[in-house]
């Protein structure tokens, strides 16, 4: 089986506060995006009962084969379930560290994949948990629709804006920002938007001044390669840019076709459609 996880831009970031547990409560808006990685699954019944065997290829995924969020979800489910044994393979697409919740997706999509292949029928509240327990914003890329993430992102509101016709820029300078690094260096806000007001295609224009994403300040001081792509899209036209997530891509939104900018030779950059 076959399953194509997609990445995701945030309009807006709103570091609230800092929690007891460790995490940020956070408010934004998650828009999945037409970037994909490609995951395929198939059952392997030679390697035994609860056997994975997975490969990856494509971009290089950082760490050990135990800390891949795909690998986690299978074995997640595995201490619940005695599963037949499984064959998995990771084209990897979307960059790491990059703001695209690329990884999360990955896993995500796997817990999805093997309920449905295993035959488990496990309720979709069920999967969200196994998916908080992966990270925070894995949750989201269960529900493939936009939504406002509130609390460390797993409380998931749907919005019914759509977002179709846009262009979309999305730039990556081929910087690898560390998610820890930049909640350490971003000061909550303590202050909740009325994002709910916000949402809507006649307001767009206004996105700019009314959805930022706070923990810019901190990485365009950090990565200035970050604050000249920002400044390269605007430059291109877009009526609204931004950092996704804690970065390091970028991208701009366009109500018409846009040129490519000329941009670094180390930045990677793709023009979507939404």
């Amino acid at each position: 089986m076959l399953r194509f996880p997609q990445a995701k831009i945030n309009l807006g970031l709103n570091v609230l506060a800092r929690r007891a547990d460790g995490y940020h409560d956070i408010e934004s808006v998650l828009v999945p995006i037409p970037l994909y990685d490609v995951l395929e699954v198939v059952l392997a019944p030679e390697l035994g009962t609860n056997g994975l065997q997975y490969d990856r290829s494509g971009l290089p995924i950082p760490g050990d084969m135990e800390t891949d969020l795909c690998y986690k979800a299978v074995r997640s489910l595995q201490r619940e379930n005695d599963l037949p044994g499984l064959r998995m393979h990771l084209h990897k697409v979307v960059p790491m560290g990059a703001g695209l919740g690329g990884g999360s997706s990955d896993g995500a999509r796997t817990l999805e994949l093997v309920n449905t292949l295993c035959g488990l029928n496990l309720p979709p509240q069920q999967l969200a948990d196994h998916a908080l327990e992966l990270g925070s914003d894995c949750p989201f890329f269960l529900q493939a629709q936009v939504c406002i993430a509130r609390g460390r992102g797993e409380r998931l509101t749907p919005v019914p804006i759509d977002l179709s016709g846009l262009w979309l820029i999305l730039a990556n300078p081929g910087v690898h920002v560390s998610t820890a690094e930049v909640y350490r260096n971003t000061g909550p806000t303590g202050n909740p938007w009325p994002i709910d007001s916000f949402l809507f295609r006649d307001r767009m224009l206004e996105w700019e001044k009314t959805l930022p994403n706070t923990m810019e300040p901190y990485v365009i001081g950090a990565y200035p390669e970050v604050d000249a792509l920002k400044q390269r899209l605007q430059q291109a036209g877009a009526f609204y840019t931004a950092m996704s997530g804690s970065g390091s891509s970028v991208f701009g939104l366009f109500t018409e076709e846009p040129v490519m900018p000329e941009l670094s030779p180390t930045t990677k950059a793709w023009r979507l459609r939404l």
